[in-house]
C-alpha cells in the first residue's frame, strides 16, 4: 500500500501509470474528459485541483484511492 501523505504524491502515481500505459498528457486528458493543463497540474501536486476531477482521472486510468484509519495495514485485494 503506498500512502498518500500529500498532493504530490497523487501526481506521482499519475504520472508513472500515465507513462506505464504510453500515454501523452494530452492522450489522457481526452480520454479523461479533462484538460491537458489539469493533468500538468495534477502530475506536478497542485493542492488546489477538485477532489472530484481527481478521482476521474484516478477512475480513468484504472486507480482508486482507499481510506483507512491511520496504523492500518490494509492488505492487497
Amino acid at each position: 500500500m503506498n500512502k498518500i501523505a500529500e498532493p504530490k504524491d497523487i501526481g506521482r502515481h499519475v504520472n508513472e501509470k500515465r507513462k506505464n500505459d504510453k500515454l501523452t498528457q494530452a492522450d489522457l486528458a481526452s480520454l479523461c474528459g479533462v484538460g491537458t493543463r489539469l493533468i500538468s497540474e495534477l502530475e506536478n501536486g497542485k493542492s488546489t485541483i477538485q477532489v472530484g476531477k481527481i478521482l476521474q482521472v484516478l477512475e480513468c486510468l484504472g486507480l482508486e484511492m482507499k481510506i483507512v484509519p491511520r496504523g492500518r495495514v490494509e492488505e492487497r485485494e
